[in-house]
């Protein structure tokens, strides 16, 4: 038999997971709207229903245009299968419910999304699944995080929104030595500029809301595994909870998907040279950003991310009210909580996105009152230059 050949990330965004010819020839992937399926005859429908058939029953279940965009997303983290959800919470809340009992202990990274610590506290106090928090540094530090009744690794890198790094191939190292499974939330980079299940890791998360999107009209979310934790994922948190993606978001997916190469470039090109401005500025006390030949993880982000990625974090001389100030005299600058979009947003963590995560636990995780994480957008760079510039000036 000939051996396939490999095809490179650029084309897989376009082509991957869709055959036209079983289409009509439609060159765009249709959108099946439909919530269930009609059945041949009753003993196909048992066939289904027993898993001795394959195909569609019921939307909750499996959908057809929902199936090309899994199978795509698969193909771009270079893993087996993968199950999208109607939000990137619902993703995370599915996998880590799939992963523990009562009693069990999850180690995180330093810091995490504000909605996946309230999901944590919530588990604790529910269910007394307990979780900690790691820098992740040594293989050390995380030998002596880890517990006997440690089930899972849960990792956010570059972390939101202090963009520190985690070195994905230490922990995935230690963690197979223990038995652990690592699950990494790859948001930040979308599968362009970083796949941690190459790197070892077991489960990929993505709130496909942001960079996978691209168009801030979307809320979804991504699951990437083996064939047979993405059945029990499907079979389980998925299907019983019902925190499914509908077919025409999945479709705006599949469409923003296949500019995401060429998006993901210009985010990265404009990042860059917003981080050197803002590095240089006498206002800006600390700037937060992968790329920084100064930073003390530089080395990391060279060894596992393709380019140093679209988001920048930084703090101001000052306090929330000069960092609130600031944000109110941006005027072609959004302010906004989402992140991936055309549009360059930016946003307080402390009092946005994580607002639930107590102040001491924020301190603990690097968020103070003057820190700013800025989503860079695909205007001009310049112009973003000069919005910065006059904010920074009125302050």
């Amino acid at each position: 038999m000939k051996e396939k050949k490999a095809i490179k990330f650029e084309t897989k965004v376009i082509h991957e997971g869709y055959d036209a010819h079983k289409h009509s020839g439609s060159l765009v992937p249709p959108i099946f709207q439909t919530s269930t399926f009609i059945f041949e005859s009753a003993q196909q429908g048992e066939k289904r229903f027993a898993g001795e058939e394959e195909g569609f029953i019921y939307s909750r279940l499996g959908n057809p245009t929902v199936k090309m965009l899994e199978e795509r997303i698969a193909a771009l983290e270079n893993g087996e299968a993968a199950l999208a959800f109607g939000s990137g919470m619902a993703a995370v809340s599915a996998v880590l419910i799939a992963m523990t009992n009562t009693g069990d202990h999850i180690l995180c990274s330093q810091g995490i999304y504000g909605c996946t610590f309230g999901l944590l506290e919530m588990m604790n106090e529910k269910y007394k699944i307990t979780h900690d928090f790691s820098a992740m540094e040594t293989r050390e530090q995380l030998l002596e995080a880890i517990r006997t009744e440690t089930v899972c690794i849960y990792v956010e890198t570059p972390i939101n929104p202090t963009m520190k790094l985690v070195d994905l191939q230490m922990v995935a190292e230690v963690a197979k030595e223990k038995g652990i499974p690592v699950v990494v939330d790859n948001t930040f980079c979308s599968p362009y500029l970083q796949n941690p299940i190459s790197l070892g890791c077991d489960v990929v998360i993505h709130s496909a809301t942001k960079y996978i999107c691209g168009h801030g009209d979307v809320i979804a979310g991504l699951v990437v595994g083996t064939k047979e934790f993405i059945s029990k994922v499907a079979m389980t948190t998925q299907k019983d909870i019902g925190g499914v993606i509908s077919p025409f978001d999945a479709w705006l997916l599949l469409r923003g998907l296949k500019s995401l190469a060429v998006r993901m470039d210009r985010h990265c090109e404009n990042t860059e040279k917003l981080a050197n401005y803002l590095l240089e500025h006498p206002k800006v006390e600390k700037v937060y950003y992968p790329g920084d030949f100064r930073n003390s993880e530089y080395e990391i982000a060279q060894k596992q991310m393709r380019k140093p990625g679209g988001m920048i974090s930084f703090t101001l001389k000052g306090n929330k009210e000069t960092a609130q100030s600031f944000m109110n005299n941006l005027e072609m600058i959004k302010i906004a909580v989402s992140l991936g979009d055309a549009e360059t947003l930016i946003q307080h963590p402390a009092t946005m996105t994580h607002a639930v995560v107590p102040r001491e636990s924020r301190k603990n995780m690097g968020i103070d009152d003057s820190l700013l994480r800025l989503s860079v957008g695909l205007e001009s760079w310049e112009d973003m230059r000069d919005d910065l510039e006059q904010a920074l000036e009125k302050i």
